[in-house]
């Protein structure tokens, strides 16, 4: 099933099924971008896999509050940080989730 998703004028957010979602910093270098979704990708499905494991929940879901912070989708808005901010929030996460 495909979403209809639109998108904000300023580009900020988008709208999916009505609910409004931050979209991702666009600054994000491609590489950079591959990598987070990839880590976002990994602990979702950590997050379905680890059902009943309340530890492994946990920590699942605290890799994808990293990497969608890291995507800029989470935490300080990116629209409010300077370009070294931005750098630095998704080199961190890529540092905790690589690390």
């Amino acid at each position: 099933m495909t979403r209809e998703v639109e998108h904000t004028e300023d580009g900020r957010w988008i709208v999916v099924d009505g609910r409004r979602w931050r979209t991702a910093d666009p600054a994000l270098p491609d590489d950079v971008r591959a990598r987070l979704l990839h880590h976002l990708g990994v602990a979702r499905s950590g997050v379905r896999t680890a059902k009943g494991d309340d530890d492994a929940v946990a920590a699942a879901r605290a890799r994808v509050q990293l990497a969608k912070t890291g995507l800029g989708e989470r935490g300080p808005a990116w629209w409010d940080q300077d370009d070294d901010e931005r750098r630095e929030r998704w080199e961190q996460a890529l540092r905790q989730l690589e690390g």
